[in-house]
């Protein structure tokens, strides 16, 4: 019996062995030389490749320093092709022995010199943009990657400081009011001294009537320049003397401040969404008395000029009797009014929009 499982084990063995020796005669070797055509030097680093019937590369090698290569060839079907820059190019043929080699013919192939020469343009806001170089008027300009890490919530507070000639300051006290915008300086002293804001080649009104409440009202519905989002934004200029805001007529005595808007660009739809958060506080103001210490202070007064404390000289606020509630509970706490009516702002700007286009047509929005 085990004479018998014997002979099997060793009948399976041999036909497992068989086997591989076939599969191993299948893979074969090619290999060759790759040298020049024209003076019979080795070719370092050419590409050779086997293909299959349908031209898809199958593997490959580079040849080696003397321009020899070793490919195996699992199939009697596919090809090889060799190439190599400022060749030209074999193609694919019949792996039909071990050894092929190539002599590959020179490519008197030349490019044509190509000069490639960067013009920094300029915007006049008529959008004819003219080479930088030729400019002779004075216009400032800053693009949006400026722009894009600034925690700004408005395009007013993004530029200041940011182009020369270009003042901005509050033009009041009110939470959310305006900045107001001056390019060189103040031009008149009861006239309308804001500049003429020109977005996409279109001017934008800014005015604000004369009754409108501040208070009252949400900071979308106001300013200059709130309407805009910064992220919306692609360049801005600033057209600070005659001969550039020439083309603007009369309303453009007090300068011109020329925004050019994003584009969609050709390809397929693209969604994109940005996040600054930021928060702002009053700065520590000036060391204050508190109600006692202004207390001693008063009492110090009248001591120090040698008069005597009296309830009926001093006011009732200064008494703190707590038999007269009225007076004792107003001037007897001590309550710190900037920090009642101050607080902590905090600032979320969400941008979310998408853009694409194709041959006919270009879009984008956007929601801020």
């Amino acid at each position: 019996m085990t004479k018998k499982y014997t002979l099997r084990l060793l009948a399976l063995l041999c036909f497992l062995f068989a086997s591989a020796i076939a599969s191993a005669q299948q893979i074969n070797y090619v290999r060759g030389k790759i040298i020049d055509k024209k003076d019979k030097q080795p070719i370092i680093g050419a590409s050779v490749v086997i293909v299959d019937k349908d031209r898809r590369v199958i593997k490959g090698v580079s040849s080696d320093i003397d321009g020899n290569y070793t490919l195996p060839v699992a199939d009697k079907t596919y090809r090889i092709s060799v190439s190599y820059i400022g060749y030209k190019s074999t193609a694919p043929i019949a792996i039909d022995k071990a050894t092929i080699n190539f002599q590959l013919e020179s490519a008197d192939n030349q490019m044509d010199e190509v000069q490639i020469v960067s013009k920094a343009k300029a915007d006049n806001g008529s959008g004819m943009n003219i080479d930088k170089r030729d400019q002779t008027s004075a216009i400032g300009t800053i693009n949006a990657k400026e722009l894009e890490d600034m925690q700004a919530a408005s395009i007013d507070q993004a530029l200041q400081g940011r182009l020369a000639g270009l003042d901005i300051a509050a033009s009041s006290g009110d939470p959310g009011a305006p900045m107001q915008i001056r390019i060189r300086g103040t031009s008149s002293i009861n006239g309308a001294v804001d500049p003429l804001i020109v977005v996409d080649g279109m001017p934008y009104d800014i005015t604000i009537p004369s009754d409108f409440n501040f208070a009252t009202s949400d900071e979308t519905n106001y300013g200059q320049l709130l309407n805009i989002a910064p992220s919306d934004i692609k360049d801005i200029s600033v057209l600070k003397d005659a001969a550039a805001t020439a083309i603007w007529g009369s309303r453009a005595a007090n300068g011109v401040l020329v925004i050019n808007t994003k584009r969609g660009t050709m390809g397929p739809p693209t969604i994109s969404y940005n996040f600054k958060g930021s928060y702002s506080k009053q700065p520590s103001p000036v060391p204050m008395l508190n109600g006692n210490q202004y207390s001693t202070l008063v009492l110090e007064e009248f001591y120090n000029a040698g008069r005597q404390f009296s309830t009926s000289e001093f006011a009732k606020e200064f008494q703190y009797d707590p038999n007269d509630p009225y007076n004792y509970f107003n001037y007897s706490n001590n309550t710190d009014w900037l920090k009642a009516i101050t607080r902590i702002g905090y600032l979320q700007d969400h941008n979310l929009s998408i853009s694409g286009g194709g041959e006919k047509a270009k879009y984008r929005a956007s929601l801020n």
